[in-house]
């Protein structure tokens, strides 16, 4: 492929939707999957931008059939054209794994050398978003593994977005904009608010390297799970939205509380994250365990997450030669959790934050005050 990023226009924004992997496993079902694209629609998550319905590792037969094609458990999927054809009639989209090595992490046939033999496999299947992993992929060039990729799905003639997880051990942000559409940037996340840091981390220097239709992904979200707080859990997701991350929600959406509904379905803090100018938000200022993280939108606003990484409430500042204006500037300010003007501030805004906590902002810098 060219050196250039896609441009394909499969992935404008960050794509949205849910995997079965981080609540699930390996448990996965026919069953589960169309209970949960009911409960996406019932719940309003679909309508909120959540999409993509993706089944991970474990849909496998264990063996590929005589043939040479992937075959699916036909005890817990007995029909996979008809699981999209399920998916289709109520506007969501299918996903399905894979892996790039001889099996996948959890010992099922892997696609090494089967790429497009795999492709096509998945497109009879009428697939619209393909998850290609790294386990058991000694001996493998990861670059030249999703060309290859990437080249499959194109001979198919059908449509895929391409998730590439290799785990950022070969630095995809520097050659992946120009073969897949979201490429992972660090290991698998964990409920954890540890886990959600060190990610975050991860993700300082990125920024440069995504945009519409090619996208750093930080892994799935986490929201809903059990293992942290509420508060902790709006931290995870309002930082997501400020990186331009995929947002795929990892809990069971049959079951969860109104608190994590709330939280996924927030609509002015998925705005941020589907903004179509597409910039990745970025670190601007650290001072112990408070952060301020900046990005610019689409029409000049600038979205801010005030970040209290520590244990005790902290107060945040942001000042508004930190969005790239002039300190001496008035800046409209709205809380985007709680949906509420804030009004206009000089020179910035501050507030205490409480810990393992952030509060997400939108500036818009006031050109009627004057200075």
């Amino acid at each position: 492929m060219g050196l250039g990023a896609l441009t394909d226009g499969l992935a404008p924004t960050p794509p949205m939707g849910w995997n079965s992997w981080n609540h699930f496993g390996p448990f996965v079902s026919d069953q589960l999957v169309r209970e949960t694209a009911d409960a996406l629609i019932e719940s309003g998550m679909r309508d909120a931008g959540y999409r993509y319905v993706v089944v991970d590792d474990a849909w496998e037969g264990s063996v590929r059939s005589d043939d040479g094609n992937l075959e699916p458990n036909l005890w817990r999927f007995p029909n996979m054209h008809g699981l999209a054809s399920y998916l289709h009639a109520r506007e969501l989209s299918y996903g399905l794994y894979t892996c790039a090595g001889d099996r996948t992490c959890q010992g099922y046939p892997g696609s090494r050398s089967r790429e497009f033999v795999d492709a096509r496999r998945f497109a009879s299947w009428d697939v619209d978003f393909m998850k290609i992993d790294w386990c058991h992929s000694g001996g493998l060039d990861a670059r030249t593994a999703y060309e290859t990729w990437s080249e499959a799905i194109r001979a198919t003639r059908r449509p895929m977005v391409l998730s590439i997880c290799e785990w950022g051990r070969n630095r995809p942000w520097r050659w992946a904009g120009s073969v897949g559409h979201l490429w992972r940037t660090s290991g698998d996340i964990a409920d954890r608010w540890d886990s959600v840091m060190d990610i975050l981390d991860r993700q300082a220097a990125l920024a440069e390297f995504a945009g519409p239709d090619h996208w750093n992904d930080p892994d799935m979200l986490e929201v809903g799970n059990g293992g942290m707080t509420d508060a902790e859990y709006r931290a995870h997701f309002s930082l997501w939205a400020i990186l331009a991350a995929p947002l795929f929600a990892g809990n069971d959406i049959r079951t969860m509380s109104d608190a994590t509904r709330a939280i996924l379905i927030a609509p002015e803090v998925i705005a941020v994250d589907q903004d179509r100018l597409g910039r990745q938000g970025q670190r601007v200022s650290r001072e112990r365990d408070v952060e301020v993280w900046v990005r610019e939108l689409d029409g000049g606003a600038r979205a801010v997450v005030l970040l209290n990484r520590g244990e005790s409430a902290a107060r945040a500042e942001v000042t508004w030669d930190l969005l790239g204006g002039s300190r001496a500037d008035t800046a409209l300010v709205r809380d985007l959790w709680e949906r509420q003007d804030i009004g206009p501030r000089r020179e910035g805004y501050d507030r205490t934050v409480a810990p393992h906590s952030a509060a997400m902002l939108r500036a818009t810098r006031d050109n009627s005050a004057r200075a």
